[in-house]
């Protein structure tokens, strides 16, 4: 059995988010995972009642220093980023032997950069994102369909859930971003690196900062403070 024997850096770097960036880099070039940008992220309601699903990590921002994803605003994680806007994202590489987290204050994406991710996804994804309330109830499969059919036959291309030959070009229909569509800037104001060590003697160190909010809605990061941590 391999040894694995990779340490976090001494000193500990001033950017975490640029070593998160790095490793997104490296856990896509070995691709021993179907999504190696799958990330957990938990939010909470306004009583504290946590929830946990997996999303895609479509960007790392170093500087100043946020992770993007996109969902329904209208599904259960948006109405608890609403209410309470902060979350807790994990990245895990088994086969790497790297964890991630990250924690910190939440803000929706500019309308640009969701018009800009929306149109660059397949139009079936399109399709699906107009035609499902995500979270919600549903009576059943079937109704599900029918709403899927009926969204395409409003935007006029082929039914995505029947079978048959279908182009996954963005470029081949017209279909718009939904209002309640769009991202998350997930702002870092906690991250933790973790590399698996022999023995379980693992190697952490956690990296902390304050956000100040600006006029314009934005934050003003102030420097990190890294600090190891025991295993």
């Amino acid at each position: 059995m391999n040894r694995h024997t990779e340490l976090l850096p001494e000193p500990l770097p001033l950017e975490p988010l640029v070593v998160l960036d790095q490793w997104m880099v490296e856990a896509w070039q070995h691709r021993l995972q179907p999504n190696p940008n799958a990330m957990v992220l938990a939010t909470s309601d306004p009583q504290g009642r946590p929830s946990a699903r997996v999303v895609l990590c479509k960007d790392i921002v170093p500087h100043p220093g946020y992770l993007v994803f996109y969902t329904n605003y209208l599904s259960r994680k948006g109405r608890e980023l609403g209410q309470n806007p902060r979350a807790a994202a994990v990245i895990h590489w088994d086969a790497l032997h790297r964890q991630v987290r990250v924690e910190g204050p939440i803000l929706q994406a500019p309308t640009s950069d969701s018009d800009a991710y929306f149109a660059s996804r397949p139009w079936q994804s399109r399709i699906g994102a107009w035609a499902s309330e995500q979270s919600a109830p549903v009576a059943s499969r079937e109704a599900l369909q029918k709403a899927v059919t009926s969204t395409a036959e409003r935007f006029g291309t082929p039914d995505p859930g029947r079978p048959g030959p279908q182009s996954d070009s963005p470029g081949d229909f017209l279909v718009p971003r939904p209002p309640h569509w769009g991202g998350y800037y997930l702002w870092a104001d906690s991250v933790e690196l973790w590399v698996e060590g022999e023995g379980r003697i693992h190697d952490r160190a956690r990296w902390t900062r304050e956000l100040t909010v600006q006029p314009d809605g934005l934050f003003a990061p102030r420097p990190w403070r890294a600090t190891r941590l025991q295993p």
